[in-house]
């Protein structure tokens, strides 16, 4: 397993699809990286050479914002938006969707309540 900005990515998969189990790095921007470090995106993980792992750590490091330096800007945009007592900040604050997501029926996941089981008709046993 090659291990690329702190994620050890899967070894079997191609690169490609490799490189998208680093926080930040989508297939459009794998398939960026791989173009500027001259990689072949067919490669699987396992065979690549150490130079073309260090190329490919180069252009990530020298043209992308990945992982924990993400995440930091990431949580610090939401903490400003609740600083700012902005709109979103205050659905952030309440655990509730900021993007215009309807909340009567959905959001379960965000609002953290169980599904209600609604009970089937019961059949009437003939005799």
């Amino acid at each position: 397993m090659p291990r690329i900005s702190g994620v050890d990515v899967p070894g079997k998969k191609r690169i490609v699809i490799a490189l998208t189990y680093v926080y930040g790095v989508g297939l459009t921007t794998s398939k960026k990286i791989l173009e500027t470090a001259g990689i072949d995106e067919s490669v699987r993980a396992d065979d690549l050479s150490e130079e073309q792992l260090a190329k490919i750590r180069s252009v990530i490091d020298a043209g992308f914002k990945v992982e924990g330096d993400l995440r930091r800007e990431v949580q610090s945009n939401i903490k400003r938006l609740k600083d700012l007592s902005t709109y979103r900040g205050q659905r952030h604050i309440r655990k509730l969707p900021c993007r215009g997501q309807r909340t009567h029926t959905n959001a379960r996941t965000v609002k953290g309540r169980k599904r209600i089981a609604i009970a089937g008709k019961k059949q009437v046993v003939a005799k």
